[in-house]
C-alpha cells in the first residue's frame, strides 16, 4: 500500500476526472439534484448517487483516515465533525445521505420531541433537515437499529422525521441478495418530504459465490495467519462450542455462497472471515478482496494501511445496495 498521506497526484487526476465525468451527467436520472454526505467514511452511499448524475455540495468525516481515502477517490477532502459544523454555512441540497452511528437517546421514548435527539448524532442530521427541508433522506444503520432500546430509539427516529414533514419508509435489505458474497443486514431509512409512493428494490437473482471477489493472482503471504494466531482460533472455537454457542472463527472457499458479514475490527484476526488454503494455514481477504466484498470497483484507490483499510472497508456500505435502492429513489420522484 502507499502512504497514508493523500497523494496530491490523485487529487488532481481526480479533479480532472470529475469535471469531464461532470459533462455527461446531464441526462442522468439525478442530474440537477444536490446532495450532502454526511457520516461519509470512504464514500459507500455517495458513489451510486454520483453515478446517476447528482451532485454531491458537502461531505463530513471526521475520521482523518476515512477523509484521505475518500480525497484520493472524490477529490475532496470532508469537513469534520459535523457536531462542530453550523448547518448556515452548508449550502442548500435536495438529498440528505447519513450513514448515521447508532448512538444511545438517553431521553428516548420520551415524547420530548426534538430534545428527544439532543446528544446524539442523529440531532445533527435534525438540525440540518429543520433548516434546509431537503427533498429526499437517504438514511442507513445497522439492523439491531430498530430494535435499540426495545424499539424506543427508532421510536423516536420515525416520529422526529414525522414531526419534520417526512413521510418515511423502511426496510431491512441483505447484500447477499443484491450481488456480493455477504451476508450482511442493514436497516434503510428512505424519507420524502411530499407524499411520494415508494418501494425497495426486490432481491436480484444474480449468483455469487465468494471466489468472485478473491484474487486470481498470488496472494502475498503476509495475509496467512501464523500458527500461533491459528491455534488461538481454533482453541476458542472448541471453548465456545462447549459453552453451547457458536461463535469462533469462521472459514470459506472459492465455493462458499458468501461470507459473514466484515466489519471494522477485522483487522486485528480476521477471525470473522478467513479464506482456506491448501496445505497452509488460512489467510485473511486483501484489502482489496474487502474492498471486492462491499462492491467497490477494482479502481477505487486505497491510499491508507492496511489496518486502516480493513477499517473503512468494515464500516462501509454494500454499495450494490445502495445503488438498487438509489435506482428506486429515482423512479418514485418519476427521473
Amino acid at each position: 500500500m502507499r502512504d497514508c498521506q493523500p497523494i496530491q497526484e490523485d487529487l488532481i487526476n481526480i479533479a480532472y476526472a470529475q469535471c469531464f465525468q461532470d459533462s455527461l451527467k446531464e441526462n442522468l436520472p439525478l442530474s440537477g439534484y444536490k446532495f450532502i454526505d454526511l457520516f461519509a467514511g470512504i464514500g459507500g452511499i455517495r458513489k451510486p448517487f454520483d453515478e446517476l448524475g447528482a451532485q454531491c455540495v458537502f461531505s463530513s468525516e471526521w475520521d482523518k483516515y476515512a477523509g484521505q481515502t475518500y480525497a484520493a477517490n472524490y477529490g475532496e477532502i470532508p469537513h469534520g465533525d459535523i457536531t462542530k459544523i453550523d448547518e448556515n454555512h452548508i449550502p442548500s441540497f435536495d438529498i440528505l445521505l447519513a450513514g448515521f452511528p447508532c448512538q444511545p437517546f438517553s431521553n428516548a421514548g420520551h415524547k420530548k420531541g426534538f430534545d428527544d435527539t439532543r446528544g446524539t448524532l442523529f440531532f445533527d442530521i435534525c438540525r440540518i433537515v429543520k433548516l434546509h427541508k431537503p427533498k429526499i433522506l437517504f438514511l442507513e444503520n445497522v439492523k439491531g437499529f430498530k430494535g435499540h432500546n426495545k424499539g424506543k430509539t427508532f421510536s423516536v427516529v420515525k416520529e422526529k422525521l414525522e414531526e419534520l414533514g417526512y413521510h418515511i419508509y423502511t426496510e431491512i435489505l441483505n447484500a447477499k441478495n443484491f450481488g456480493v458474497p455477504q451476508n450482511r443486514e442493514r436497516i434503510y431509512i428512505i424519507a420524502f418530504r411530499d407524499d411520494i409512493e415508494f418501494s425497495f428494490p426486490i432481491p436480484c437473482c444474480k449468483k455469487v459465490k465468494v471466489g468472485d471477489i478473491l484474487s486470481k493472482n498470488h496472494v502475498d503471504d503476509k495475509y496467512t495467519i501464523s500458527n500461533k494466531l491459528w491455534a488461538g482460533h481454533k482453541r476458542r472455537k472448541l471453548e465456545h462450542r462447549a459453552k453451547g454457542n457458536g461463535f469462533g472463527y469462521s472459514i470459506f472457499n472459492h465455493d462458499s455462497g458468501y461470507t459473514s458479514t466484515i466489519s471494522a475490527r477485522y483487522y486485528k484476526d480476521g477471525s470473522e472471515i478467513l479464506i482456506e488454503q491448501k496445505d497452509k494455514n488460512p489467510r485473511k481477504l486483501t484489502p482489496r478482496e474487502a474492498a471486492r466484498l462491499q462492491g467497490f470497483p477494482d479502481d477505487f484507490i486505497i491510499p491508507v494501511s492496511d489496518t486502516q483499510a480493513y477499517k473503512q472497508f468494515g464500516n462501509s456500505v454494500a454499495v450494490p445496495v445502495i445503488r438498487a435502492v438509489a435506482k428506486k429513489i429515482c423512479e418514485a420522484v418519476g427521473k
